[in-house]
């Protein structure tokens, strides 16, 4: 992937988040218009359940047994959650 691309896609994700910001009113709203566009800036499949997990239950940090929004996977393991 090459780093001007990827900084110009995600310079673009921000400008369509100042945007829209005043027409997002829910959680699930955000999560559609910028969470999930943002994990696919990244390069992960977010239709892809092995790759991107929604609302996967999480033993990390403070959250135990509680259910993260979305988990990045690598392996079967999150690499990254939100």
């Amino acid at each position: 992937m090459n780093t001007a691309d990827f900084s110009d896609r995600i310079r673009d994700l921000a400008e369509r988040v100042l945007q829209q910001r005043s027409n997002i009113v829910t959680e699930e709203a955000t999560k559609h218009a910028f969470t999930l566009p943002f994990i696919q800036e990244l390069g992960y499949s977010v239709f892809d359940p092995s790759e991107v997990t929604p609302e996967l239950v999480a033993d990390v940090g403070l959250k135990k047994g509680e259910k993260v929004d979305y988990a990045v996977l690598k392996d079967g393991k999150p690499i990254m959650i939100w």
